[in-house]
């Protein structure tokens, strides 16, 4: 008899490590996956997670509406002492500007809050045109119109439809009284000249 020490099996090659757990084992979070169930997908990485977080609200309408508060803030800015002289003009372009932008933020940070926030963006975009140098030479008008719009018109993205079981069974059995019924024989006539 040998008294050789028990040997490990070999290690793996890194070629051949999987990093997939197998039918029957446990995932990295803690649920046993079952046959033709995958892994749930995480994102990888700070842009993926970026990219995950903006597809959850209306990101874009948010970006255009900041950007239309931002022209139709900035465009009438001057000295303080200018600002008062040419007085409501002034204040008032900058106060509609200031509520664009905070719409903007509503719509990043609250989306269930977009309705509210785009119907609000679109009426202060509208009334910077005669407030302030005509909604900010047009362009800010146009901007939070649009951002305003598109957040009143988002909706969050719906999980795939599955059919239900009940539909399936319907349609199996509706399958199967198909391919038992038989099928008549088609008679060729029977020609007599």
């Amino acid at each position: 008899m040998s008294t050789d020490p028990p040997t490990d099996p070999p290690e793996p090659t890194r070629s051949t490590r999987s990093t997939r757990p197998t039918e029957g084992t446990a995932s990295p979070e803690g649920t046993a996956l079952s046959e033709g169930a995958a892994a749930p997908v995480r994102p990888r990485g700070a842009r993926a997670a970026f990219r995950h977080w903006r597809r959850t609200r209306p990101f874009w309408a948010a970006v255009w509406t900041g950007i239309g508060g931002f022209v139709i803030f900035f465009l009438p800015m001057a000295p303080l002492g200018k600002i008062l002289q040419v007085g409501v003009g002034g204040i008032a372009g900058m106060a509609g500007g200031i509520v664009l932008m905070a719409m903007a933020l509503l719509v990043l940070l609250l989306p269930s809050q977009r309705h509210t926030a785009g119907v609000l963006a679109v009426i202060a975009g509208v009334a910077s045109f005669p407030l302030s140098n005509l909604g900010g030479l047009f362009v800010g008008m146009f901007l939070s119109v649009l951002g305003g719009s598109m957040a009143f018109a988002w909706l969050p993205e719906k999980p795939a439809k599955r059919s239900r079981g009940l539909l399936r069974r319907d349609r199996a059995a509706r399958d199967r009284k198909a391919a038992e019924t038989p099928v008549p024989p088609v008679s060729v006539g029977s020609g007599t000249a």
